[in-house]
C-alpha cells in the first residue's frame, strides 16, 4: 500500500487550503449569498464604529473642499493627526480630517467606520436617511451656513430666476445645489418642472458644462462662479446664498452607537470646534492662518482662494448651535428642523424619497451642544444676529426682482385690513421664503382688481 510522504502531506494542505481561499473569495464576490453577507457585515454599526486596526484614541472626520469645516481644522493646527493640536494638548485626543469629494466613497467610509464624524447637509440629508437607516446616523452639530459658497451663474440674456422658465440649467441631483434651485424656484413661484434640469454627478460638473456652454446656467459652488462668469462672455451670478442665506446649513453626523461609547470626545470635539469657529470670526489674522491650512490639504487651491471660502460662510458658534438645534426659544429664525422637515416634504413630493423619513427627533443628538455649558457665556460665542437694513434708495425700490412671487388675497368691500384667512395664505406662501432669503431685500408690491357682475 502506498503512503503519503511528509511533502506529499504538506502539498495536499496547501492545495486544500488554497482551494478554501478562492472557493470563499469566489462565493462572496460572486454569489448573491456572499454578497449579502458582506452587505450584513458592513451594516453591523457596533462592529463597524472604529477600525480594529485604527488608533482608537483619534476621531476621523470626513470632509470636503468646503471653507465652512474650518473651526475644526484651525484648532487641530491642520488636518493631519498630530500632537501640536488643541484636541490632543487641551483634551488629550487626536483628530484627523479626510478630504472625502466623492459621495459615493464618503458614505462607504461611514459606513465601513474609516470616519466616525462625516458632512451633511441638513436640507439634503432626508434623501439618504433610508440608506444610512442600519448605522443609525444622528446630527451632532452644524458646523456653518453657506453665504455666498453656493451660486447659481446664468447666460446672456438671464435676468431673473422667470427667464429660466424652459431652459436648460446644470445641477447636481439631491445635493445643497439641488436645495437651492428648489428654493429660488419656489420664490419665483415655479416649479422644477419649468425647467429642463440637466443632471450632473457634482457641482464641478455642472460648472464645466457650464463652461462649455451646453447649458444656460448651472448650480456652481465657489471658486466656479467667478470662474464660470469668467470663461462665458456675458454670464452671470444671478443669485447665490449670500442672500439665500438660511437655505444649506453644514452639520455633521456620526453613528449613535459611536455617540453612545465616546460621549466625552464628541463632547469636546464640539467645545474645541466652536472654539476655532469663534476665534476665526474674529480676528483677520487668524482667519489667514485657517486659510493656509486650508491651501495646503485642498489640492489646486490657493490661500487666497481658501481665504475667499472662509468668508462666503458663516462659520456657527455655540449660539447659533443653540438656535438651530429649537434650545433658544427667543428664536425666530430657520431651525435645523424647519429645515430638514420641509425638504424632507419636497423631495418626497419630487419622487426622489421612497418611504417614511426617520423625524427629527430621531435624526439628532444633542449631547454635546448641551454639555457645553460654559461656552454659553465665552467671547465669542454669542448667536449671529440679525441682518440690518438701511431705508432703500429710489434704485432699491424700482431696482427690477431676481424673483418675484404672486399671492392673491381677497379684502371684503370698504376695507383694507388683512383678515384671517389672508394671514394664513401669506404665512404658508411667503414667510418661509423671507426667512430663507433674510439677507435679501424683499420688496411688497399690491394690485387692485375690480370684477363686475
Amino acid at each position: 500500500m502506498a503512503k503519503l510522504t511528509s511533502f506529499s502531506k504538506l502539498l495536499i494542505a496547501i492545495l486544500v487550503v488554497t482551494a478554501i481561499f478562492f472557493g470563499g473569495k469566489y462565493l462572496f464576490n460572486n454569489t448573491e449569498f456572499g454578497k449579502k453577507m458582506i452587505e450584513e457585515s458592513a451594516q453591523n454599526g457596533t462592529a463597524n464604529d472604529t477600525k480594529s486596526d485604527s488608533d482608537p484614541n483619534t476621531i476621523n472626520v470626513g470632509v470636503v473642499t468646503w471653507g465652512g469645516y474650518a473651526g475644526g481644522q484651525y484648532f487641530n493646527e491642520g488636518f493631519k493627526a498630530n500632537t501640536q493640536s488643541r484636541f490632543y494638548k487641551d483634551y488629550g485626543f487626536k483628530v484627523d480630517f479626510k478630504v472625502l469629494d466623492d459621495f459615493e466613497a464618503s458614505r462607504a467610509a461611514f459606513k465601513n467606520g474609516d470616519v466616525q464624524l462625516l458632512w451633511c447637509t441638513v436640507d439634503a440629508l432626508p434623501t439618504e436617511m433610508a440608506a444610512l437607516q442600519a448605522f443609525d446616523p444622528r446630527i451632532v452639530f452644524q458646523a456653518d451656513w453657506s453665504r455666498g459658497g453656493d451660486a447659481v451663474v446664468v447666460r446672456r440674456g438671464i435676468t431673473s430666476v422667470a427667464d429660466l422658465k424652459g431652459k436648460k440649467v446644470a445641477v447636481a441631483e439631491l445635493t445643497p445645489s439641488h436645495s437651492f434651485l428648489i428654493w429660488l424656484l419656489e420664490a419665483a413661484g415655479m416649479k422644477p418642472s419649468d425647467i429642463e434640469i440637466v443632471k450632473q454627478p457634482s457641482a464641478i460638473d455642472a460648472a464645466q458644462v457650464f463652461k462649455s456652454q451646453q447649458v444656460d446656467a448651472a448650480v456652481v459652488w465657489s471658486p466656479d462662479d467667478e470662474l464660470c462668469v469668467q470663461a462665458v462672455p456675458g454670464s452671470k451670478i444671478l443669485e447665490s446664498t449670500r442672500s439665500a442665506s438660511n437655505i444649506i446649513a453644514d452639520a455633521f453626523i456620526a453613528k449613535g452607537s459611536w455617540l453612545e461609547k465616546n460621549r466625552d470626545k464628541a463632547n469636546k470635539l464640539y467645545e474645541g470646534w466652536m472654539k476655532g469657529a469663534a476665534e476665526i470670526n474674529a480676528s483677520d489674522a487668524n482667519k489667514r492662518k485657517a486659510a493656509k491650512i486650508l491651501s495646503e490639504n485642498f489640492d489646486g487651491v490657493s490661500e487666497d482662494a481658501a481665504l475667499k471660502s472662509i468668508e462666503n460662510v458663516r462659520l456657527c458658534t455655540h449660539g447659533d448651535n443653540l438656535n438651530f438645534f429649537g434650545m433658544n426659544p427667543d428664536y425666530k429664525g430657520v431651525t435645523g428642523e424647519n429645515l430638514y422637515n420641509r425638504m424632507s416634504n419636497t423631495y418626497q413630493q419630487l419622487g426622489y424619497i421612497e418611504g417614511k423619513v426617520p423625524s427629527w427627533r430621531l435624526a439628532i443628538n444633542t449631547e454635546a451642544i448641551k454639555a457645553a455649558t460654559a461656552l454659553t457665556s465665552a467671547t465669542g460665542q454669542a448667536a449671529e444676529g440679525q441682518k440690518q437694513f438701511s431705508v432703500a434708495s429710489e434704485s432699491a425700490r424700482t431696482k427690477d426682482a431676481i424673483a418675484t412671487k404672486r399671492v392673491s388675497i381677497s379684502f371684503r368691500s370698504g376695507e383694507f385690513q388683512l383678515d384671517e384667512n389672508a394671514k394664513y395664505i401669506i404665512d404658508k406662501e411667503f414667510v418661509d421664503i423671507a426667512k430663507a432669503f433674510s439677507n435679501a431685500r424683499i420688496r411688497i408690491e399690491g394690485n387692485r382688481y375690480l370684477q363686475y357682475a
